[in-house]
């Protein structure tokens, strides 16, 4: 059975919105990675690892970003709106369907 590896943040389905795209993102905030590696080619190993690290960066803010610092907050604000602007031009709907 082959390794399923990750498709990179900008190949991601949704523009990156997804579960695995949000990690990225928020690897950002927090300069865990820098804005220009897009995770293409990890494996589950390094996006587990890399989550475990976007979770305990966000703790201290109790997982919200209204609680984030004010640079915090901005960057946040930033960088999920190129994420949402991505995803909408790739199709992407906030419209929840039947099945969602």
């Amino acid at each position: 059975m082959k390794e399923q590896l990750y498709v990179g943040i900008n190949e991601d389905k949704d523009g990156g919105l997804t579960h695995l795209g949000r990690i990225v993102i928020d690897a950002w905030l927090f300069d865990i990675l820098p804005e220009s590696e897009t995770c293409t080619g990890w494996n589950h190993s390094q996006m587990q690892n890399l989550y475990e690290k976007v979770y305990e960066a966000w703790e201290p803010y109790a997982h919200l970003p209204s609680r984030l610092p004010s640079d915090l907050q901005q960057r946040h604000t930033r960088l999920y709106a190129q994420a949402i602007d991505t995803a909408k031009s790739k199709g992407w709907s906030a419209e929840l369907d039947e099945d969602d």
